[in-house]
Order: C-alpha cells, then sequence, then structure tokens
C-alpha cells in the first residue's frame, strides 16, 4: 500500500484491535478524521493508530471522551504526534491522575471510618462528624472529597 493511500477501517481495526463499530464512533465524536478515496471509501492517517491507542489508554485512566478530544484537538492534523506532543499532553493527564490517586488513598484510608457523608448512621459519627458538620462543606462525602473535619 502507498503512503497516501492511508489505511482502510479493516486494516486500523486490525491494527488496534478495535472493533470497526468503535472506530466509526470515535470518528463519530471526532476524535479521528478520515478522508474517502474515489470510491467513497474511508482512510485513515498512520498517526489514528496513536490517536486510538491513546484514547484506549486514556479511558482506561478514567477520562471522559470531551476529554481525550480535547487533548487530541491541540495536536498537529496531518502528522504523527512528536515525542514533544505527548509529553505536553501526559503533563496535564498527571495532574488529574494524580488527584485521583489522591482520592482513592483516601478512600482506602478511611472505608473503616466516616466518610463524611453526614448520614449519622454509625456510633463513631458523633466523633467525626458531631451535629453533621460535614453538610455545611456541602453535597456528597465532604472528607472524602479533601474537606477536613473540623477540630
Amino acid at each position: 500500500m502507498a503512503v497516501n493511500e492511508g489505511l482502510s477501517i479493516g486494516a486500523l481495526a486490525d491494527r488496534t484491535g478495535l472493533a470497526v463499530s468503535a472506530i466509526r464512533y470515535y470518528e463519530a465524536q471526532g476524535l479521528i478524521r478520515p478522508w474517502r478515496n474515489a470510491g467513497g471509501q474511508r482512510r485513515f492517517q498512520r498517526a489514528d493508530l496513536r490517536r486510538l491507542s491513546f484514547v484506549m489508554i486514556a479511558q482506561q485512566f478514567g477520562f471522559t471522551l470531551p476529554q481525550i478530544k480535547s487533548e487530541l484537538d491541540r495536536l498537529p492534523g496531518g502528522r504523527t504526534p512528536t515525542k514533544a506532543d505527548w509529553a505536553r499532553i501526559s503533563a496535564g493527564f498527571r495532574a488529574a491522575l494524580d488527584q485521583r490517586i489522591d482520592a482513592m488513598i483516601r478512600l482506602r484510608d478511611n472505608l473503616d471510618g466516616c466518610i463524611g457523608c453526614g448520614c449519622l448512621s454509625l456510633d463513631t459519627c458523633a466523633l467525626y462528624n458531631p451535629a453533621d458538620r460535614a453538610a455545611a462543606l456541602g453535597q456528597g462525602p465532604r472528607y472524602l472529597m479533601g474537606d477536613q473535619p473540623a477540630s
């Protein structure tokens, strides 16, 4: 296959391990932008292999398609992303992953105690959240979300 012919959707599916329907979905979401050849068939750039691999990895880390698209939109069209391109993206994702890791550590360390939900159903809530003080901080499990209980 000549370089300028691009990859067929089947070839892209074979290389990425994605179903053709998934590739079409990602196309509809604007994550990849194929063109049509003279016969009307979709053709993809070789860079789309990396883009789709990035999508798959980012999804495993819990990033949403809109978040992923926002990052991919910053990549240059028409050329394979460089190491510098990926380094820039990874710096932003690293900060988000660090926040998630911190939240997971707090969850792990507080599973057996109060998570600041304001439920008042545990005997220890009177110690960790007397008079439901966490409710004044907002909705949800406030202490798990990073708020600190008043001393």
